[in-house]
């Protein structure tokens, strides 16, 4: 009785001891510090906002965000943009958001004014928004 007793206890004590050197495995290890690197151009001192894509056919473009606007134009599918405002407008009860950019129409030449953000994707940089546009025409 008196050795099971002790081969409980020394169980137990093996236990503790191993719980004990985790612990202080997990405590001492100092956390890895990634060095943090701003963007090349920051944000908050850019002209533009970023970058669209046209995922649509069309896209029209107009003079006023929402509804009821009159239409500039259009971009077609793939067309880069760059945004330069992004304005969030209440339309018969549903929030949306419209951004204001411009880029170049085939025929027409630069164009600037209002689209839904629903008709594009938004890159952060225009390269990636380039490479987005080429690999929607394959």
């Amino acid at each position: 009785m008196r050795l099971r007793f002790l081969a409980v206890f020394n169980q137990a004590l093996f236990i503790l001891a191993c719980f004990t050197l985790f612990l202080l495995a997990a405590c001492e290890r100092p956390m890895e510090e990634l060095p943090l690197t701003p963007p090349f151009e920051h944000p908050m001192i850019r002209e533009y906002i970023g970058y669209g894509v046209v995922t649509e056919s069309f896209a029209h473009i107009f003079d006023e965000p929402g509804a009821g606007s009159v239409s500039l134009g259009h971009f077609r599918q793939g067309t880069v943009l760059r945004l330069l405002e992004r304005r969030p407008i209440l339309s018969r009860g549903i929030l949306e958001f419209w951004v204001l950019a411009e880029g170049n129409n085939e025929g027409v030449g630069v164009l600037h004014g209002w689209l839904n953000e629903t008709f594009m994707e938004v890159y952060n940089s225009e390269s990636r928004a380039r490479t987005a546009s080429r690999a929607m025409s394959h």
